[in-house]
């Protein structure tokens, strides 16, 4: 008798438009905001409903290859809308400009986190005010943007009482000595527990600043911040203090990018809770 099975006997593939309605939601709404729009939304009827729910868009992120992208942009504003108030994170590399982050910012006051990366279409004068409008901010990440100055990071930290975390990188490492960041970060963050301030001129007494200002501090990365000297006492208290600590001669991701790192993590996760459920 042959070992192989007929084809009547195979079984049958998986309908994952069964799936529960929650596990469904749960695969969506970690697929990128740009197949949720194009692609996703127009498969069938049961898709089309669920995105249409504003806890779909609660989190939005596109990345682009070029810095002005008209059609990307539409698609944010589109996503943006979509979400009716509920957006909590905001994800953007390259085409971001003043127009579409104030667009976001007037749409809602709820942000708990925003991530810009290669973002040189907005001004320091416009996101302060974008953040402005953002009291419940916790997490702030900037790569690579034309953002500076003391006067910035300080209205930053009086605008964002709770913000948590802060991700601060330069393109290059920077050749001067300034502790302006630094004291404005100090000053200002003192409910900080993660800093990643990445190529800047930091010196001992920045840190030194930084470390008596927030004292709550779980991680700092130190990456590219060339001037600093942490062989003696300094670099001992940062030991002690800080649980995760990168130093100044580690390498610098080329590029810091979340999307791979997200897209990797949860989508598998939520297709592997999907075949879990079809092979029950």
């Amino acid at each position: 008798m042959s070992s192989c099975s007929s084809p009547s006997m195979e079984t049958p593939l998986p309908n994952w438009l069964e799936l529960p309605r929650e596990i469904t939601i749960n695969i969506l709404q970690r697929l990128d905001t740009v197949e949720i729009v194009t692609s996703v939304c127009v498969v069938c009827p049961l898709w089309w409903n669920i995105c249409k729910d504003p806890l779909m868009w609660r989190t939005i992120g596109i990345i682009s290859l070029s810095y002005f992208d008209e059609r990307l942009e539409k698609i944010c504003r589109y996503a943006v809308d979509r979400s009716s108030g509920y957006l909590k994170d905001i994800y953007i590399k390259k085409f971001a400009t003043d127009d579409l982050i104030n667009h976001i910012a007037n749409s809602t006051s709820e942000l708990r986190c925003i991530k810009l990366e290669e973002c040189h279409g907005i001004s320091s004068q416009v996101f302060s005010e974008v953040v402005k409008k953002q009291p419940f901010l916790e997490e702030l990440e900037i790569a690579y943007c034309d953002f500076n100055g003391t006067e910035f990071f300080e209205y930053i930290g009086r605008c964002c009482p709770l913000l948590k975390s802060l991700k601060f990188s330069r393109c290059f490492e920077e050749s001067d000595k300034c502790d302006d960041i630094a004291f404005a970060i100090a000053k200002t963050m003192s409910t900080l527990r993660h800093l990643t301030i990445i190529n800047i001129g930091l010196t001992n007494d920045g840190l030194l600043a930084i470390l008596d200002g927030c004292a709550v501090l779980e991680s700092l990365d130190l990456r590219g911040c060339r001037h600093l000297d942490l062989d003696g006492s300094l670099g001992k208290r940062c030991n002690e203090q800080i649980k995760e600590l990168r130093f100044p001669t580690e390498s610098v991701d080329p590029n810091p990018s979340y999307f791979n790192y997200i897209r990797s993590k949860y989508v598998n996760t939520a297709l592997y809770q999907a075949q879990e459920y079809v092979m029950t």
